[in-house]
């Protein structure tokens, strides 16, 4: 498989590591960047073929990644449109649909939009998948094979439920960020020294991720089995409780998901 990003920063260039982590001979890919600075940064990862334009290299990939900014796709679609003609073309980019995207392709169907995180840049990311109907089983194997380059898949059953995918695991690493600044926060108020309020923090939320990633049991059996009648974790969940933290922050995820699709309106218009 030859792969053409239109795009080198950091997803590209997560994405383009964990493939050659993978094996993948870096001769295969191809990457399209305007920037100088990013298109010496890439190089001197990985030896890559780079490009300020679409050409002969780009031409062959099997594969077309749309790795630009999503203010900047539709001007940069414009000079690839005519070389994506039968190729697999799988998107990164946040907000913009399908139809859009098709639409700048001219006419073009073969299109996978994916909705990764930036835990990608660690090989831990989460990607949100929606192939179009000419997607064939093959080359939705294709993009799988691509996004697990930077961690697991999961596949969606309507387009529109990428809005609340971007609303969960997209934005879902800057809530955590939230929540360990909180805790942080919390124990340098009770007297615990920043460096090690912050280190506290931190292992605290990685061990319990791990521990929830490994386990059987769900997340609500989990707190359920810290939980001691009368102790100090109750203590800390019945305030949680009293203050309606779970209804307020299902209504913080339902805003992001809202704004998403509100943004695929307006980047998506011509």
């Amino acid at each position: 498989m030859r792969i053409a990003f239109l795009g080198g920063g950091n997803m590209a260039s997560a994405l383009i590591g964990g493939l050659i982590a993978k094996g993948m001979d870096a001769r295969s890919i191809s990457v399209i960047e305007m920037s100088p600075a990013a298109r010496e940064k890439l190089g001197a990862r990985y030896p890559v073929h780079l490009s300020t334009a679409p050409d002969a290299a780009m031409q062959r990939a099997d594969v077309l990644v749309l790795a630009v900014k999503p203010q900047d796709m539709k001007r940069a679609l414009a000079s690839v449109s005519v070389f994506s003609k039968q190729k697999l073309v799988v998107s990164v980019a946040a907000g913009i649909g399908l139809k859009a995207l098709s639409r700048w392709l001219g006419g073009h169907r073969k299109i996978v939009r994916c909705m990764p995180n930036t835990p990608a840049l660690i090989g831990a990311g989460i990607t949100g998948l929606f192939a179009s109907a000419d997607v064939s089983a093959e080359e939705k194997k294709q993009a799988e094979t691509l996004m697990m380059a930077v961690g697991e898949v999961v596949w969606m059953p309507e387009e529109r439920l990428l809005d609340p995918v971007t609303a969960v695991s997209a934005s879902g690493p800057a809530y955590v960020f939230w929540f360990i600044e909180q805790l942080a926060a919390s124990a340098e108020q009770l007297g615990i020294p920043k460096d090690a309020a912050l280190k506290l923090a931190k292992q605290t939320v990685l061990g319990a991720a791990q521990l929830a990633a490994a386990s059987e049991k769900d997340p609500a059996q989990l707190r359920s089995d810290v939980t001691s009648k009368g102790g100090t974790t109750e203590a800390a969940l019945n305030v949680f409780d009293e203050e309606k933290l779970a209804e307020r922050f299902r209504r913080a995820v339902a805003a992001a998901s809202k704004r998403g699709e509100e943004m695929g309106r307006e980047l998506g218009g011509d």
